[in-house]
């Protein structure tokens, strides 16, 4: 890791290269022009594969050893299944049974069942993680373990990252729910739907080599298809790739919480007050427990005023499919399935749409839906006084989540943050965040359970909302009641290794995490 620094566009001391790589340092939220064209993986021709279309091999490792697995490789996966994916620790336990070393994985997102991967960390399997790292993996890299640096991007980074070349991805692996032996496949159908399967599109495109793997083999065609088998090389047929009931985590459920119920009304009401809510407009709520309430929130309002929304999207769940199946909603723009009620209405509903990242949030392309949105309601660990937002690391400053859409939707009309003034007495609302992941330029009204903070630059709403009774206050008054109750939080000591770098949403670096000191 080279030890020359540069400052970025909010402050930051970056290093000018990580992993080897020259960082190009964040310049502002369109500060960054890129150039060039897209990246182009290798030409193939159907002379080299099945004349029948049958792609199929015996096994994962059959397909790995014919992909020509070797060292240095970068190996992709996705993370449809969250914390119920079966397919990633085969990957690499089969790599270590091969000798194969220093692999850098690429997935859309890690869980807690890629614990185990710890192991393949440690015995050189696995030089380093670029992809959001949510838990055991998050905090093993924070202690300093991992060799390389971890190189987290949101949703649209991913695949801005793979569309510009920036990451090479050698082998790509597909858990697909249903496949036909050509390699077309989609994620509503099978055993193990998932609902869709738009996190592994950039893969499927940009990939040197390609692997279908399913527990739900179909005859060609597999219909509809949401990954083209023109793009893949290999088809594996698997006894089971994923388990669809734990898609459903603690971030998907609607909050129990009193304090976290209230923020939610409170929150609908601003909108409300704001004029946000109205007939025809578009929401995104992300997962949380307290985003997720938001949408409940929002169909008392709409129902009492008789209007609709013109679409919704998000990660679908039962809440916004209720919402759609009653008509408040016309249409939701689905990018990630949150439980099975979301597969189910994806399957049965034609207004309810399967899209990707490079549709939704990859900002090196024609425009995005992002920045259609009126409102998005998005959570944080974090915020500053100027409104900057840290979505990566807690207040103790281990790394243990990932960007997912975050930084994407921070593009929507108005971003609003609901979170609690504290959590397990720290306060939330500090001086400077650990970790800047979005500029607070792009983050409009922070709800609290005691106040709402709008930003200074949006002058329209705190017009539009001054005589309506909400609790509205300056943020450093938040700040400040926050540290009456609970103190002002100590200062975290980190080390100077860099753990992992955060990437911006055009590819630039915002910030670094560093390794966290423990005595």
């Amino acid at each position: 890791m080279t030890k020359e620094f540069v400052k970025n566009a909010v402050g930051r001391m970056i290093p000018t290269e990580i992993n080897g790589q020259a960082v190009i340092p964040f310049q502002g939220p369109h500060g960054y022009k890129t150039s060039g064209r897209k990246y182009g993986p290798p030409l193939r021709t159907c002379a080299d594969y099945p004349a029948d279309g049958d792609k199929r091999v015996p096994d994962l490792k059959a397909a790995l050893i014919k992909a020509g697995l070797k060292d240095g490789m970068t190996i992709s996966t996705h993370h449809h299944f969250r914390n119920g994916d079966l397919i990633a620790n085969q990957i690499f336990n089969i790599a270590a049974e091969l000798g194969v070393k220093d692999l850098i994985w690429f997935p859309s997102a890690s869980f807690p069942c890629h614990e185990p991967l710890i192991e393949r960390l440690e015995d050189g399997t696995i030089h380093h993680i670029e992809g959001s790292m949510n838990g055991p993996l998050g905090r093993y890299a924070s202690e300093g373990k991992m060799r390389g640096a971890g190189v987290l991007r949101s949703h649209g980074g991913r695949y801005q990252a793979v569309q510009d070349g920036e990451v090479v991805i050698d082998i790509a692996v597909i858990a697909a729910p249903t496949a036909d032996p050509f390699g077309n496949a989609n994620g509503l159908t099978g055993p193990s739907a998932c609902g869709l399967l738009g996190f592994a599109l950039a893969d499927s495109e940009y990939a040197h080599n390609v692997i279908v793997v399913t527990d739900n083999l179909v005859p060609f065609p597999c219909i509809p298809w949401q990954i083209q088998g023109n793009n893949v090389d290999i088809v594996v047929e698997m006894e089971q790739i994923g388990i669809p009931e734990k898609i459903v985590s603690g971030t998907t459920q609607i909050t129990k919480s009193p304090d976290r119920l209230f923020i939610a009304e409170l929150t609908a009401k601003f909108c409300d007050a704001a004029g946000i809510i109205k007939d025809g407009f578009s929401f995104q709520a992300g997962a949380g427990g307290t985003a997720l309430s938001i949408g409940n929130y929002f169909g008392e309002i709409m129902r009492e005023k008789g209007i609709k929304a013109r679409f919704a999207r998000g990660g679908s769940n039962q809440y916004l499919v209720k919402m759609m199946e009653e008509g408040l909603v016309e249409t939701i723009l689905d990018g990630q399935t949150f439980d099975l009620e979301g597969v189910r209405s994806m399957r049965e509903n034609f207004n309810h749409v399967n899209t990707s990242p490079f549709t939704s949030y990859n900002y090196h392309g024609k425009g995005n839906f992002a920045s259609i949105l009126d409102v998005v309601i998005l959570g944080a660990t974090e915020v500053d006084v100027n409104f900057n937002g840290n979505v990566v690391t807690h207040s103790d400053g281990l790394l243990l989540h990932g960007i997912g859409g975050w930084q994407n939707c921070l593009f929507g009309k108005t971003v609003i943050l609901p979170i609690p003034l504290f959590r397990d007495r720290i306060p939330v609302i500090r001086d400077e965040v650990t970790t800047i992941c979005g500029p607070g330029e792009l983050i409009d009204v922070i709800v609290t359970e005691r106040g709402i903070a709008i930003n200074p630059l949006r002058t329209d709403l705190i017009e539009a909302t001054k005589d309506s009774g909400l609790p509205i206050k300056t943020i450093q008054e938040l700040k400040e009641e926050g540290e009456r109750i609970c103190g002002v939080p100590q200062t975290i000591e980190f080390e100077d290794k860099i753990i992992a770098a955060i990437k911006w949403v055009d590819g630039t670096v915002i910030d670094v995490v560093r390794q966290v000191k423990t005595n």
